[in-house]
């Protein structure tokens, strides 16, 4: 089946714009960079600093996105998706392809601005979410992408700072393990229509349910790594967190199995509260 090559006639630039902006995954991409810029805010970087992770987070986003849309393109519409820009007809897949290519290229000069070993970190969490895309997405290693990209952000942020310091160990599992949690609540909705097309990433091998059962896991541990990683008894808020990240994850995981995409809100509210408990121990992430 031939994917539309050209948007609706007749159709203003303005709704152009809109599908290629649809077409990155706003949600996600939103999300990441607002999370990654309060993160080094609190880190203790400056606002012209801060300012400069948050773009090279967010035209990495934009890039992983768009390539995201544009490689399913032909998948997508075979399974009738009417709510992908490309397979709606409201976007060129060519033009897709662009917007990822020069959004990958902005990324690899802002990444590097943040120090070269930095930048290599942010970029290769970068290359893992490509490599996603294009090829791991249908293996059973389609989680290793995640864990790696999710991983790299607060090593990017550290690795900012003066000194270029390695984030503390617990913050890298507790990415890590993030990033498992994104993957699982990210394509359980779509696991059926997944699995019609022979899409069989490790969570369509798992099942819905299998997947609906093990995402709170992964959630619970990241936030318990951050609970408890750091030297001393962890304090009132870090009992707090931890307790609220059990009963979200949980949350997620239940109305996760009737509304698309509410396990994957659970995975980003269970970061939330992560940024939120990093900033509460004062945002030592090294």
């Amino acid at each position: 089946m031939a994917i539309p090559e050209e948007p609706t006639a007749g159709a203003p630039a303005w709704a152009a714009l809109w599908a290629l902006a649809r077409s990155c995954h706003p949600g996600p991409t939103a999300a990441v960079t607002v999370l990654v810029t309060v993160l080094a805010g609190a880190a203790g970087h400056t606002v012209a600093r801060t300012a400069l992770i948050a773009a090279a987070v967010l035209t990495g986003q934009l890039s992983v996105g768009w390539c995201n849309d544009a490689f399913d393109a032909r998948r997508d519409l075979a399974a009738g998706r009417r709510d992908k820009p490309i397979a709606a007809g409201d976007v060129r897949a060519g033009t897709v392809w662009t917007a990822a290519g020069c959004a990958l290229a902005l990324c690899v000069p802002l990444s590097l601005a943040c120090g070269p070993l930095a930048g290599a970190v942010h970029l290769a969490g970068v290359a893992a979410a490509w490599a996603y895309d294009l090829r791991l997405k249908s293996t059973a290693w389609s989680w290793l992408p995640y864990a790696a990209g999710f991983a790299s952000l607060p090593a990017f942020v550290a690795l900012s700072l003066p000194g270029h310091p390695w984030p503390a160990w617990w913050i890298g599992c507790a990415g890590a393990l993030l990033g498992v949690g994104a993957h699982l609540g990210d394509v359980l909705p779509d696991i059926r229509a997944d699995l019609a097309l022979g899409v069989r990433g490790w969570p369509q091998r798992l099942g819905a349910r299998g997947t609906r059962l093990l995402l709170p896991l992964p959630l619970v541990a990241a936030t318990a790594a951050l609970a408890l990683g750091p030297p001393g008894p962890p304090g009132t808020r870090s009992a707090a967190a931890l307790l609220a990240a059990v009963l979200v994850a949980v949350a997620g995981s239940v109305v996760g199995r009737h509304r698309q995409r509410a396990a994957f809100a659970a995975a980003i509210a269970v970061a939330a509260l992560d940024v939120a408990l990093l900033v509460g121990r004062g945002a030592a992430i090294t």
